[in-house]
């Protein structure tokens, strides 16, 4: 498996589930198996069934966030010298030059993508016609209503 960009916030938050995934969740849903079990017969329990059903999904997302971590090119947007230069990690002030509406991005990974945050995919289609751009350039968004342009106001490592 490639490595796969994603920011030192975005690291964070995928540890920061792990460990509750490991401590908080894993510990409380064994114990609903537990207490399932003491109900007696299994073929008709359904809190069995669904304490097993809820131990698995814990156990896949552990699988799942540990593969990440261990396959991530964790990026600190503060370190970058990139010289004004749109790159993964950057925030991005921009300007819709159709509307006239001044728009910040941050450009990180796919798990940490959150349009309400602010925080645009580096595979979204915005995000990489901002790539490599520079304040002051016009950048072409193919969009589902249409051509966009965005014209770049500013770019920050923070």
């Amino acid at each position: 498996m490639s490595k796969f960009p994603i920011t030192l916030q975005g690291a964070e938050l995928l540890r920061a589930e792990l460990q509750r995934l490991k401590t908080v969740d894993r510990p409380s849903v064994i114990a609903a198996i537990a207490e399932a079990r003491s109900h007696g017969d299994l073929s008709e329990n359904a809190e069995y069934d669904a304490a097993k059903e809820r131990q698995g999904f814990i156990e896949w997302r552990i699988k799942e966030v540990e593969g990440k971590l261990g396959n991530a090119q964790i990026i600190d947007p503060k370190l970058l010298d990139a010289d004004g230069r749109v790159v993964f990690g950057a925030t991005v002030d921009l300007e819709d030059l159709e509307e006239g509406k001044a728009v910040t991005y941050q450009i990180v990974g796919d798990d940490e993508a959150d349009i309400k945050a602010g925080k645009v995919s580096i595979n979204s289609p915005i995000a990489r016609a901002l790539i490599g751009k520079y304040a002051g350039d016009v950048a072409e968004v193919q969009t589902p209503g249409g051509l966009r342009e965005y014209e770049v106001l500013d770019v920050k490592y923070i």
